[in-house]
């Protein structure tokens, strides 16, 4: 159930009851299993608010499954909901994070879809990752597979399904076409410069100047990127050499914002998409109508939660996404960006790092 309140969407996700199941029966209410959790009761900072808590879990209802959390990343998306600043909020008392995997250790006798020792990521956002264990309906997961890396599957639900989604559903790519994105360092840029190298896609990818650009642009090439300039390069010369041995963007990706976004709408071709996922700058971007008039760009957000609630009642298209990305981390055409590992006793030293800029991805391993 959702309820908008001022423009935000708050979602119930009960702590300690799944959702969907609806009244129990008082025999199915007994509490047979606990789990440590990372709770937290008010909005704000999340040294303030954060605390770990042992909760019970109910029984396994005949649709439900019980499964151990194995991995969660922390996101800077599961930060702005500590803050209450994110556009869902599950209602209080609620447990952190959004993605993770974990492992199906109960079954409930009317699931068909999962089974014991099933590798499971939540369908949408919202879950409650940060925590051991988790009682839910068999409905709010689907199953990975195994062979993957833990790493890899407890971070192939968010940021490579977001850049796979942009990269297929705003312009029709054919291999030798471009896309051009800023943010290119992380982890959605990442995983658009490999999914696009394994379409045939060239790939015009922009970061912030710092120290180790170099080490930083070297390692970006080697993830398949073609070309890798910075935001004072998108103003540059450059770009007229780059665009001699390549066409113009059909597509541009942009999680920036600011003079950022509004350089990449400058270098598109006519009849291009520009598709806005992120303000990371938190600066409006610039559209000059010259843009819209003599060059129709059309523009478009992106929201891969939006996405998912979107396909919630056929599951197909989510975990034919996921079965393909999967194909793609086996052949090693995508991999997975690289994370800080920290002990779930640990977390705020997860929390910490993600709340500052230019960190690795930190994941809590349970």
């Amino acid at each position: 159930m959702r309820r908008v309140f001022n423009g935000v969407t708050r979602v119930r996700v009960p702590v300690l009851e799944p959702r969907g199941s609806g009244p129990w029966p008082a025999r199915d209410r007994r509490l047979t299993h606990s789990c440590s959790a990372l709770v937290y009761r008010q909005h704000g900072a999340h040294s303030d608010v954060v605390r770990m808590e042992n909760l019970p879990l109910p029984a396994v209802g005949r649709h439900c499954v019980r499964l151990k959390m194995l991995a969660a990343p922390v996101n800077p998306a599961d930060i702005n909901m500590l803050q209450g600043t994110y556009p869902i909020l599950p209602p209080f008392p609620a447990i952190g994070g959004n993605e993770g995997v974990g492992e199906v250790v109960e079954v409930g006798s009317g699931v068909t879809a999962l089974s014991l020792r099933d590798w499971v990521i939540p369908v949408d956002a919202g879950f409650g990752t940060w925590r051991t264990e988790a009682v839910c309906d068999a409905g709010d997961l689907i199953a990975v597979p195994k062979d993957l890396s833990l790493l890899g599957a407890a971070t192939i639900g968010v940021n490579p399904c977001t850049a796979y989604r942009m990269l297929h559903d705003f312009a029709h790519l054919r291999p030798g076409d471009t896309v051009i994105q800023n943010g290119a360092n992380s982890a959605v840029g990442q995983a658009v410069i490999q999914i696009a190298a394994a379409m045939g896609v060239k790939t015009v990818s922009v970061i912030r100047d710092r120290p180790n650009r170099w080490d930083l642009v070297e390692e970006l090439k080697s993830m398949g990127a073609d070309y890798v300039v910075t935001e004072e390069g998108l103003a540059s010369s450059e770009m007229e050499t780059i665009f001699k041995d390549v066409p113009k963007p059909k597509l541009g990706l942009n999680c920036v914002g600011g003079q950022s976004g509004g350089l990449l709408l400058s270098h598109l071709d006519n009849g291009a998409t520009l598709v806005t996922y992120g303000a990371m700058a938190k600066k409006a971007l610039p559209l000059p109508a010259k843009f819209l008039i003599f060059k129709n760009i059309t523009l478009r957000g992106f929201w891969m939660t939006q996405w998912k609630r979107n396909n919630r009642d056929d599951l197909t298209r989510l975990r034919s996404m996921v079965n393909t990305l999967s194909g793609l981390v086996r052949s090693g055409q995508l991999s997975t960006s690289q994370c800080v590992q920290v002990p779930f006793s640990l977390y705020r030293q997860a929390l910490v790092a993600t709340a500052c800029s230019h960190q690795r991805k930190h994941i809590l391993l349970m």
